[in-house]
């Protein structure tokens, strides 16, 4: 029988310890499966989808006085996501309770004090955003619902971006360059 030039210098020592201390497999399915609940996130989920109207009324004002071409196609790409979020959002909530979510009709919009204002206050919404969500997805029940979950999380990440974009292009008009 061969035996390695390591092997035979060094015995095999087995830990002190049993693994069952670490990963008990047979245990797995007794632990919580998230430290958020599913009515935590079809409550948050619910939230989300109310403030959808008054949002694509916030991100048309933008894009109406955004200073260039490029500002309002950027908007108006995030408008489009946040639509498709809604309507993600929507179908997760039906698929879970059965339920559709019931959008509020009489929406009251408050324009900002500047367009850096608006675009400041949407970064900060959408740095919000990625909060909630995060606490969404931990309390979906399977993998397909937080795959959506997690869509949604990073495109609000991309979104941030992009509003941290317009604010850089802002701060360079305002410096002459």
């Amino acid at each position: 029988m061969y035996k390695s030039a390591y092997s035979m210098s060094i015995p095999y020592k087995p830990l002190n310890y049993p693994a069952r201390q670490y990963y008990q497999y047979g245990n797995m399915r007794q632990q919580p499966m998230s430290y958020k609940s599913l009515q935590e996130a079809l409550t948050l989920i619910m939230q989300a989808v109310a403030g959808e109207r008054e949002d694509e009324l916030f991100y048309d004002y933008l894009i109406s006085v955004a200073p260039s071409q490029e500002e309002k196609d950027i908007i108006q790409s995030i408008r489009n996501d946040e639509r498709k979020h809604n309507q993600m959002f929507r179908t997760i909530y039906q698929d879970l309770t059965g339920q559709a979510i019931m959008a509020p009709t009489d929406i009251m919009f408050e324009k900002p004090k500047s367009y850096v204002d608006g675009i400041r206050k949407a970064l900060f919404g959408e740095l919000a955003a990625v909060e909630r969500y995060r606490d969404i997805r931990a309390g979906l029940p399977d993998r397909f619902y937080r795959d959506m979950a997690f869509e949604i999380l990073t495109d609000e990440l991309k979104h941030a971006s992009k509003y941290n974009y317009i604010l850089n292009l802002d701060l360079s008009r305002m410096m002459g360059k």
